[in-house]
């Protein structure tokens, strides 16, 4: 039942006092913001969600402490650049202009939008003037640094937008550690929430079997799945070689490549090259495009496996992803992967860069109990993810640090 009390007499000096908070999309990432409104309006706060038209769903329509606006509207790349642009252009207006009537105090900025140094810097100056108390998820310290693309502007402009936000939150205590050492921001400014799990792409009782025979799988092979974006970061030609390694003649090893690769031609040409020169072409099934929420259900219920072989990264949404069906995941060893992962339990780690310990951790998987009893651990991995990565928990350490941040205080979680 809704809360009866006006929102505008809630006592924002009480720690975890509910709020009104406008969550600030940018547009995309619907797995991940869909499910922090609706935790969020289950604790109590009134959420002004800021989306596009691809995150339009009934589960915001249909909450009356959520007012979904769709101030992005269509992301689609018909229409050519110009087109592009005045969308964009109209979406900073109608941003502009919501902000300056918003009834919510506490902006919380989940993404930038498209001029990433306008959201930086004069966005933030804009939110601040009108006496916005500004959070923000990072959930990419650096990306550019990530990326190949830092510059002195990326920094400084990060820098301005670190300086201009009350409260940060990150994912693990590595991101705050670095934004400590980097951006010199103070340790009192960054809460460390877990990633929630990945739990609003739909699933039904599909059976591997069925998914497989959708995706014209042999029943029994062993199946492995990279899912999600195909970057140069993601070291998907670690995998591509691991697994040419281990699909000789007469093995049953199939490899699943899904996910769409922005702005990387050359590298979607490498991992394409890779696959065609290894031999084992034929048992490598390869969709490189954008797979919407409807189907991704189909390729996490058809793999044995989920492999992250990352070379760098802050966090990974689709760990999650695979925890929520309860899918193993082998990964490399960096500190936001590995610290995730409880080894024999939920999956296995191997070092970084290595094909060759990468293909020795696919041997292992397949030979331990937690293949061989799959079925079984998958309720297991489920239910330790719903355990440890439950949205309650993130809404209920986000609503706090929104309430310390609307009082003026440090936040303390």
């Amino acid at each position: 039942m809704q809360n009866s009390e006006p929102v505008g007499s809630r006592r924002t000096e009480a720690d975890g006092a509910p709020q009104r908070v406008a969550l600030l999309t940018g547009g995309g990432d619907k797995a991940y913001s869909l499910a922090l409104a609706v935790a969020l309006s289950a604790a109590g706060n009134e959420v002004d969600y800021i989306g596009s038209d691809e995150q339009d769903d009934a589960r915001l329509r249909n909450d009356p402490r959520i007012r979904f606006l769709n101030l992005r509207g269509s992301q689609s790349a018909k229409g050519g650049a110009a087109g592009k642009l005045v969308r964009v252009l109209i979406y900073y207006g109608k941003l502009i202009r919501y902000a300056a009537t918003a009834r919510a105090r506490v902006f919380h900025i989940l993404w930038n939008n498209k001029f990433q140094a306008f959201d930086r810097t004069g966005l933030m100056l804009y939110y601040r003037l009108l006496g916005k108390k500004v959070v923000m998820t990072a959930h990419n310290v650096n990306a550019g640094k990530r990326d190949g693309k830092d510059s002195w502007w990326n920094r400084f402009t990060l820098r301005m937008q670190y300086r201009l936000t009350q409260q940060l939150f990150v994912h693990t205590e590595r991101m705050k550690q670095e934004l400590v050492a980097e951006f010199q921001v103070p340790r009192g400014k960054v809460t460390v929430i877990p990633h929630g799990i990945h739990n609003s792409v739909p699933a039904t009782a599909m059976t591997q079997a069925e998914a497989r025979q959708r995706l014209g799988l042999p029943p029994r092979d062993k199946t492995l799945l990279f899912f999600g974006n195909v970057a140069p970061y993601k070291g998907v030609e670690y995998l591509v070689a691991a697994f040419n390694q281990l699909a000789v003649p007469g093995t049953d090893y199939r490899l699943i490549i899904a996910g769409r690769c922005k702005d990387c031609p050359d590298y979607r040409r490498q991992i394409e090259q890779a696959v065609r020169e290894g031999g084992a072409a034929d048992r490598v099934s390869m969709r490189i495009e954008f797979i919407p929420d409807a189907e991704t259900e189909v390729y996490f219920k058809a793999a044995d496996v989920m492999v992250l072989p990352y070379t760098f990264i802050f966090q990974s949404g689709v760990l999650f992803l695979a925890y929520n069906f309860g899918l193993p995941v082998i990964a490399s060893d960096l500190e936001a992967l590995r610290d995730e992962i409880v080894a024999g339990e939920t999956g296995l780690v191997f070092r970084t860069l290595d094909a060759a310990d990468l293909a020795r951790a696919i041997r292992q998987y397949f030979g331990s109990e937690l293949y061989r009893d799959l079925e079984v651990r998958r309720l297991r991995i489920q239910e330790h993810a719903n355990e440890h990565y439950s949205w309650a928990k993130v809404a209920a350490m986000t609503t706090q640090v929104y309430a310390a941040a609307a009082g003026g205080r440090a936040a303390k979680v």
